[in-house]
């Protein structure tokens, strides 16, 4: 080959690199001193700038400002001394938009070993910082609230933990909604998202910007106040979270109210807290316990931590385990009161009560561990074998010559607003082969909030000819006007009422006998103790009545001595 063919081949070599290149790269040539002297078409098209714009400038023409002074002379720094420079650069075009390039810059060298111009080859990779900007995002924040997460949270603690002054006083306020499955329930979990997402609106509005707040996920938040100066403080961001959600949420045509359960926890950081994000786990642990405290006690509340509360919450959880199981291991049994008629004196049924005897605690009080099963739903298999155990005893005392007119079951809400509630109860009455009539289960005022669906569930539990009784009548949500649309056969007036026979108490149980009365409703009087309110009662016209002047509650075979005793002495 030629001299000159070899010449034209390499320039035609030549052409399609650079051919290639401006295809594929944005390409621009400065001098040594950084002046451009070349710009490709890819280079013009990204910086919205011109060929003719470009050449005779230097790159602060595209400079964003994104990067530091020190960057810059790193750069300089390497490139002068003819050596290859690789890194990212955010720049700027003609219309203020930002972008970004993967930038490769050659020294061109002369025989000196000085550079005398620079090639530099970018390439555009914008979209993949967007895609990495989101991406760390959302490993820092939640995506339907757009609050930090727990990711957040700990670097936050991180960063905050540099530089913390002793005795510095921080609060954990950890919160949780009241209901807030009963909302996704009845209007769906779209509107529950889109509550979640407003309510954490609501919550960052009372913080000030040395504060801290995270969704923790579910409807749980957690908000930290950093630098605190006094309880009073923390008492005032409390108010103002509750002030904040007693506003009703508007969402797509529904008017939603909720109520939040919260617990705070105090303390000041000390010489011996070493590792301060263990110190806030520990802060946050104590808020968590106050937060399930505030909730046992009904929600819309809060409680403050204390060592007390979390030796309770950490019986809480212990007990829950152990009630896993205690099903199974047999450990829950019946106990039965007698129900006694105040006009006869004689015993005519009886409310059954469950109990619970832990190999590991002992025995359980009911005011602890009933709130346990409906949180987690054990409730539902427990009250059916609760129903199924009493049934089956009441017909073997029938069958052994003790017949009882009534056998009195409590009914949990959670149970009550099952689905296969009354179909579980109807199968329970067929194969205990007991009477319906026998049969009275109890339900509390809360559960008859909704009318319209208590209504639905009691006439199918009537059909069965099943008998309805309100417990604890007069301590919730009394009302003339439910009573009157409900078909209910008994009012209980709870034993608050009964203990306190003072002149205004006998106001309040004159009215309600009176009112059962006239509605037609069967009186029953609880915790009655005294000879003196049993003969009260009596004077009243009170139908029936229970409590320990009669009997405390008696397992099986010591309610059944007890129906042998009474039948003894009554002949």
């Amino acid at each position: 080959m030629s001299l000159e063919a070899e010449l034209s081949h390499a320039l035609k070599k030549l052409k399609d690199i650079e051919s290639a290149l401006n295809e594929s790269s944005i390409v621009a040539i400065t001098d040594e001193k950084g002046i451009i002297q070349f710009a490709n078409d890819k280079f013009c098209e990204i910086s919205k700038y011109s060929r003719e714009e470009l050449i005779g400038k230097t790159h602060r023409l595209i400079n964003s400002g994104y990067h530091d002074k020190d960057f810059m002379k790193k750069l300089w720094e390497t490139i002068t001394k003819g050596e290859v420079w690789k890194g990212e650069f955010q720049n700027k075009a003609k219309d203020g938009a930002l972008y970004w390039v993967d930038t490769t810059i050659v020294p061109f060298l002369n025989e000196e070993g000085v550079p005398y111009q620079f090639v530099s080859i970018r390439h555009d990779i914008t979209r993949r910082k967007e895609i990495e900007k989101n991406m760390q995002y959302m490993a820092y924040f939640d995506p339907l609230t757009l609050l930090p997460n727990r990711n957040k949270l700990n670097k936050w603690v991180s960063e905050i933990d540099i530089g913390r002054k002793i005795d510095d006083q921080i609060a954990i306020v950890f919160l949780d909604l009241d209901r807030f499955k009963a909302i996704n329930d009845q209007y769906g979990h779209t509107i529950g998202d889109l509550l979640l997402k407003q309510v954490g609106e609501r919550l960052n509005s009372v913080l000030s910007e040395k504060d801290f707040i995270t969704r923790q996920g579910g409807d749980e938040f957690v908000l930290i106040l950093d630098q605190i100066e006094s309880k009073q403080e923390v008492l005032s961001v409390i108010q103002n979270i509750i002030n904040q959600l007693s506003f009703p949420f508007y969402i797509r045509n529904h008017k939603i109210e909720v109520s939040a359960s919260i617990g705070v926890s105090v303390d000041y950081v000390r010489k011996s807290h070493k590792n301060y994000q263990e110190f806030i786990e520990g802060l946050m642990k104590e808020a968590d316990h106050a937060m399930y405290k505030s909730k046992q006690q009904n929600g819309s509340s809060y409680s403050f931590s204390t060592p007390k509360q979390s030796l309770e919450m950490e019986r809480y959880y212990l007990l829950q385990r152990e009630m896993e199981q205690a099903l199974d291991l047999n450990e829950f049994f019946l106990v039965y009161q007698p129900l006694v008629n105040l006009e006869t004196n004689v015993t005519e049924g009886a409310e059954v009560l469950l109990r619970w005897n832990n190999a590991k605690f002992g025995f359980v009080p009911p005011t602890e561990f009933i709130p346990l099963l409906e949180e987690t739903g054990q409730i539902i298999s427990v009250g059916n074998w609760i129903l199924r155990s009493a049934c089956k005893q009441v017909q073997d005392w029938k069958d052994l010559g003790f017949p009882l007119k009534k056998l009195s079951v409590n009914v949990s809400p959670v149970q009550f607003r099952d689905q296969e509630f009354v179909r579980d109860v109807e199968a329970i009455l067929n194969d205990t082969n007991l009477d319906p009539s026998c049969l009275e289960l109890e339900i509390t005022e809360g559960v008859l909030l909704n009318v319209e669906v208590s209504r639905k569930v009691l006439l199918q539990l009537k059909d069965l000819g099943v008998n309805i009784s309100i417990d604890d009548f007069g301590t919730g949500y009394s009302s003339l006007s439910y009573l009157k649309h409900l078909p209910v056969d008994t009012i209980k007036i709870d034993k608050s009422f009964i203990s306190e026979l003072d002149s205004d108490g006998e106001v309040l149980v004159n009215t309600i006998i009176n009112m059962g009365h006239n509605l037609h409703f069967t009186v029953i009087a609880e915790g009655i103790e005294t000879e003196k309110q049993l003969t009260y009662l009596q004077q009243q016209n009170c139908q029936k009545g229970q409590g320990y002047i009669f009997s405390k509650p008696l397992k099986a075979q010591e309610f059944l001595r007890y129906l042998f005793r009474f039948e003894a002495l009554t002949k």
